[in-house]
């Protein structure tokens, strides 16, 4: 027994890997069936509960579960894990007809050289119609090709896995989040679950354990509640094998080369690592969005507003997906009108509670330590403009993780020479490498096709979209969700690894999402749609059963929006 663990926590936790340790023998050996029927079995537990996960969620935030704001919650909550399961169950049920994922489309080379492979639209889950006008795809490393695409498959029973127990550390923003990485780890990397929920939304624990009771029966997975002593115990723990973590890079430091900064600081000179076990992460980001300078139509920049103003509010902004530094040129006419869309759509969009512990100390220092005089939990859409990292560094290098976003210009006497400027830059001055948007001007877009997709390869992200927000990569789960490769244990930056991934892609580098300008109908993320609320929920019950008959009730509420 560790000494340093109060002895009820010590329990708990052994008498969960006792069990998790029986399920790990069942699990190498269930055929592949059994598993896609686990699957099955999880999904429809999710519209019995679903319900009653986003009453808390919006409860636990302070959002009226009537009101179009709480779609945030159903979207990224149970509507993505049950698009995930249908995902998982359409996986298995391929590789058991035919050996292999089915793709979207088939693999080709771009205009760099890279072969990319689509990812998006399924046509089995309708996406060509719900995600109308949006494609995306993973773009393989430069040195491999159409050839050697497909990772270990789920029907490789005796190379994956191997008894493992895996923790899973659960992020405590977006609900869907733990539920996905466990699944991960499950179904992709057949690895049985500890699955400790963040203390920030542990109460999710008995909707999970419902929704997941079909796992837990078979000692698959296991659920624990609790705060840092647990934590550290789970860690430490001889008989878990790996670790996922969601949550920042201090958090992931903390766990490998320990809290105090002296320690650290010599583990890592030394190579000397507090765990000695497989890691993988999803951590920060001081999310980019570069504009491209061009000539834009009145309805293209007010669109593209939105998707800003969108990506910053989501979630009262405690995502790590929210845009943290807007990228603009300082010669572009239309820089002043743009940003003044932002600023307006900001100012009407009313403020949230800031629920996430340390908000208001994380908002006053990214306002250079201006204090909120009053005492409400509610905080203030910020857009500070013209910030540069010599003025405040701290905007470009800590990700705040608080409704707080920044705007940089930098010079470009051509669309061209402006983006190459702004890909060197965020690469160089700003922290993370999960994920990075640019806007381009349809012009450029056309006539300039191969200096962009030059930028994109040159982007250290691990998702790069034009025209939307990199919010979406992570709601879609077929793409790799996770930080750029060049990551390392000693420099993390937005993470190590990858989940999500249910076409079992390897040798990849980013995912590449593409869409309009203008998008029709609204995005349903988008503040100002009137009927979000009732799209979520008809977005949920076709995922329930995709079939056309319940298309139209989603078209009609998608369109009145």
């Amino acid at each position: 027994m560790n000494a340093t663990v109060p002895s009820e926590i010590q329990a708990d936790l052994d008498f969960a890997l006792s069990k998790l340790e029986k399920g790990a023998q069942n699990l190498q050996s269930m055929p592949l069936q059994q598993r896609r029927q686990l699957i099955q079995s999880c999904a429809a537990n999710i519209p019995d509960f679903a319900q009653q996960w986003v009453e808390v969620t919006c409860a636990a935030k302070q959002i009226s579960p009537t009101r179009p704001v709480a779609s945030e919650e159903i979207l990224t909550g149970p509507a993505s894990l049950l698009r995930y399961l249908q995902l998982l169950s359409g996986l298995f049920r391929n590789v058991e007809k035919s050996g292999k994922p089915q793709l979207p489309g088939s693999p080709r080379c771009n205009l760099t050289g890279r072969t990319c492979v689509p990812i998006l639209p399924v046509k089995r889950l309708f996406d060509p119609l719900i995600f109308r006008g949006l494609s995306a795809e993973v773009w393989l490393n430069v040195d491999h090709d159409d050839q050697d695409i497909f990772a270990e498959l789920p029907s490789d029973r005796n190379n994956i896995g191997n008894g493992k127990i895996a923790a899973v550390l659960g992020a405590g923003n977006v609900s869907a989040i733990p539920a996905t990485d466990m699944l991960y780890k499950i179904f992709h990397d057949g690895e049985v679950v500890l699955l400790k929920l963040n203390p920030v939304n542990d109460y999710l624990y008995s909707t999970f354990t419902s929704i997941f009771a079909p796992l837990i029966e078979k000692q698959l997975l296991q659920i624990l509640r609790g705060g840092n002593e647990i934590g550290k115990a789970i860690v430490s723990h001889p008989k878990i094998d790996t670790l996922h973590v969601t949550g920042s890079h201090h958090t992931h430091d903390a766990i490998i080369w320990g809290a105090n900064a002296d320690e650290r600081a010599d583990r890592i000179a030394n190579n000397n690592p507090l765990v000695n076990k497989p890691i993988t992460s999803e951590l920060g980001n001081v999310t980019p969005w570069i504009v491209v300078p061009g000539n834009y139509s009145n309805r293209q920049l007010q669109s593209q507003a939105e998707h800003i103003a969108a990506s910053i509010v989501n979630n009262a902004s405690f995502n790590c997906v929210a845009t943290k530094m807007i990228v603009t040129c300082s010669d572009w006419p239309q820089r002043s009108d743009f940003l003044d869309r932002i600023e307006t759509l900001l100012k009407n969009i009313p403020p949230r509670h800031a629920y996430y512990p340390g908000a208001r100390e994380r908002f006053e220092r990214a306002n250079a330590g201006r204090e909120i005089s009053n005492s409400s939990s509610e905080l203030p859409w910020t857009l500070i403009q013209n910030t540069t990292p010599e003025s405040a560094a701290h905007l470009f290098q800590e990700e705040s993780f608080v409704c707080v976003c920044a705007e940089t210009t930098l010079e470009g006497s051509t669309p061209g020479e402006f983006l190459d400027s702004a890909v060197e830059f965020v690469n160089d001055q700003l922290f993370g490498t999960l994920c990075a948007t640019i806007t381009a001007p349809k012009s450029f877009e056309n006539r300039e096709a191969l200096a962009l997709e030059k930028a994109i390869a040159k982007l250290r992200y691990g998702s790069v979209c034009v025209n939307q927000w990199a919010g979406v990569v992570y709601g879609l789960m077929t793409p790799p969700w996770g930080g750029h490769p060049s990551s390392s244990l000693e420099s993390p930056q937005s993470g190590m690894g990858h989940v999500h991934n249910t076409f079992c892609l390897k040798n990849f580098e980013k995912t590449v999402l593409r869409g309009p300008l203008c998008s029709h109908p609204k995005p349903v993320w988008f503040h100002s749609h009137k009927t979000a609320t009732q799209v979520g929920w008809s977005l949920l019950k076709l995922y329930e059963k995709p079939t056309i008959t319940r298309l139209p009730l989603l078209f009609f509420h998608a369109l009145r929006g």
